[in-house]
């Protein structure tokens, strides 16, 4: 199992070098990685790509997941004559608990795994299940136990767990449903030539790293793996922690800011390099780790197109 820096030491960390663009530097020339800059992109129209190429994004991720292959290899052509590439597909949510929706949410995964063959994209983003109104930890107080196993958790925090049997009883049966929805979709995945990559998007499931290392091995094939979403684990744990602990199996990476509250609990979402996430601490992670691949901005809605470019380039330049 991968080191683990604890959330005290990364708040004694964070609170010791501060955070946003004045938290220290990485030397750049080091750097043995090659990222690329991405945005989400809507609709697939010329204008638009032209001008996040002409910002410096070399690439987009598209959210429509459930185009027929013509239209996508359309949308391809009209990317690569405007010098950019369509590397990625967001679609959406596998349910847990009802058998008929998970049927159709294998579908729509299988509709998106072609639609991101015809785009020419190599992966395809799927949160498996989310789950809420019971009583959960605090984000701050999760310390979570599991079963190497079967990933089933035996705690989620210190002390008595008893008003958190619910919780640990529906976590269990998502893992147990997720992982079989999900292995249904590999023979779609390797016929398309696009790996699935889950994201596990606040849905209060797998919020430990490597609890959420273990789910994702547990499906036992190359064609499932990782898409980590820096900014949605800050109130969890550092990011550092999950790069260390997923290492290869991450393929996308969602680059995305959150602001901690004074107290260092809970807080909001902010514009990239405005948050508590330690921009040139993540760098040197990326690095360690081999990751060659795109960096796309998600969120950032205050920040002009250049503004986000600009900003972007610091990270990767590991400021």
């Amino acid at each position: 199992m991968a080191s683990r820096l604890t959330r005290r030491e990364f708040l004694a960390t964070s609170a010791a070098v501060g955070v946003g663009p004045a938290a220290g530097r990485a030397d750049e020339a080091a750097f043995k990685t090659t990222l690329h800059k991405a945005l989400i992109v809507r609709k697939m129209e010329e204008q638009v790509l032209t001008k996040h190429k002409e910002a410096g994004f070399e690439g987009v991720e598209s959210s429509a997941w459930s185009v027929k292959p013509d239209e996508a290899e359309k949308a391809r052509a009209l990317a690569e004559k405007c010098g950019t590439r369509i590397h990625s597909v967001l679609c959406g949510w596998l349910n847990f608990d009802d058998a008929k929706k998970v049927d159709a949410d294998v579908k729509s995964l299988e509709v998106a795994l072609e639609a991101a063959r015809g785009y020419g994209a190599d992966a395809v983003l799927m949160v498996p299940c989310r789950i809420g109104g019971i009583p959960m930890p605090q984000p701050w107080e999760f310390d979570v136990e599991f079963d190497e196993r079967t990933g089933h958790v035996t705690r989620v925090v210190k002390g008595d767990n008893t008003p958190y049997k619910q919780y640990i009883e529906v976590q269990n049966h998502a893992t147990d449903t997720s992982r079989e929805a999900l292995k249904r979709c590999i023979p779609a995945a390797e016929k398309a030539k696009v790996v699935v990559a889950v994201e596990n998007v606040w849905n209060n499931l797998w919020v430990d790293p490597a609890l959420a290392a273990n789910f994702v091995r547990s499906v036992g094939s190359a064609w499932v793996q990782f898409y980590f979403d820096i900014g949605n684990h800050v109130k969890y744990s550092p990011p550092e922690q999950w790069f260390r602990t997923f290492g290869k199996m991450i393929v996308k990476v969602h680059v995305k800011d959150f602001k901690l509250n004074p107290d260092r609990h809970n807080g909001r979402f902010v514009d990239i390099r405005d948050g508590s996430v330690n921009w040139p601490s993540v760098r040197l992670e990326i690095d360690k780790i081999g990751y060659n691949g795109w960096m796309t901005i998600e969120g950032s809605g205050g920040l002009s197109l250049e503004e986000k470019s600009k900003r972007l380039d610091l990270i990767l330049a590991g400021k």
